[in-house]
């Protein structure tokens, strides 16, 4: 949340230039305040995990924020009980009429399938260019991130021989940018993914400005320059156990994975794991919230004004 100041008081200048969101009386004595409304497309199997993931990261926060559920693909969860999806998850077609604050689309393990075999394409890239009209800021995590970058600027899905996978130290480039404020020079995050992300393919085939990256992992965070898409390429939502889980898993399904990097205790697969990204992933999603989302949006939704092409 900003502080809020005189208008002329000399501080205003001095914490702006230090990248702390300052408010000028003029401005909050007119701001209009109401609950933030935020869907969520859970594409990750275990849908109940994620659930609890995202919506940890989103209470961290002094924003109201309502959250609806979306579900897309209609057939039988082998990870979710089906009363839980038809009790707590909207179709498509029950909310594509209204405007909405904030939009998370999660990954999904379909890293090394084509956008085109995936069953249900056709419903991601309507659910994408509908986000360009009715939401204010879309969140893209991961394979989402690799799917709207292709939809949206024609980049071709670029996949690794080998999976990246551990706890990776990010460079934060753009220091200024609202949705690295308070961010340390270098910070660590998950990733779990066969998706190549190139910082200069990125910076040539679009007008993204690339915000954080790691000279092997490639680029982790980018956004528009209004806010209206952000990409996360890794996954600052995950439990401390969630990437020991996935390697646990494909070990048993005999893929012979590469162990984790700096993420078992001195390496050791027989050590416990060690979180070391938790305040950046809650951070991050506070600056969305604040600074993408309820700075940005308008108090009445209906007046949301599609993206600029």
């Amino acid at each position: 949340m900003p502080i809020r100041i005189p208008d002329l008081l000399p501080a205003a200048d001095v914490l702006r230039s230090e990248n702390i969101f300052v408010m000028p009386e003029s401005r909050a004595s007119t701001q209009n305040i109401r609950p933030l409304e935020v869907i969520l497309l859970n594409l990750m199997p275990k849908k109940i995990e994620t659930e609890n993931q995202i919506l940890r990261l989103l209470s961290n926060t002094p924003l109201q924020v309502n959250i609806k559920l979306l579900r897309i693909d209609s057939r039988v969860s082998k990870n979710t009980p089906k009363a839980h999806i038809d009790s707590f998850y909207r179709d498509f077609d029950k909310i594509k009429t209204q405007n909405f604050d904030g939009l998370i689309i999660t990954g999904a393990p379909l890293g090394q399938v084509d956008f085109e075999d995936v069953y249900y394409w056709e419903q991601i890239k309507e659910i994408i260019d509908w986000s360009c009209e009715h939401v204010t800021s879309t969140l893209f995590l991961c394979w989402a991130a690799q799917a709207a970058l292709y939809h949206l600027y024609g980049m071709e899905k670029k996949t690794r021989d080998t999976k990246l996978s551990g706890v990776y130290q990010h460079r934060t480039l753009h220091p200024q940018n609202p949705l690295l404020r308070g961010f340390d020079d270098m910070f660590w995050a998950p990733l779990s993914r066969y998706a190549e992300f190139s910082a200069l393919s990125i910076e040539q085939q679009s007008d993204l400005l690339v915000l954080a990256d790691n000279q092997t992992a490639g680029t982790y965070l980018a956004a528009s320059t209004d806010f209206r898409q952000i990409y996360i390429t890794g996954h600052p939502e995950y439990d401390v156990d969630t990437l020991d889980q996935e390697y646990r898993r494909d070990l048993s399904e005999g893929l012979e994975p590469v162990l984790p990097e700096n993420y078992y205790s001195d390496n050791d697969v027989t050590k416990p794991p060690v979180a070391s990204w938790r305040s950046h992933g809650h951070l991050l999603y506070a600056n969305w919230l604040n600074y993408c989302v309820y700075q940005q949006t308008p108090y009445d939704l209906h007046s949301l004004t599609p993206r600029s092409e």
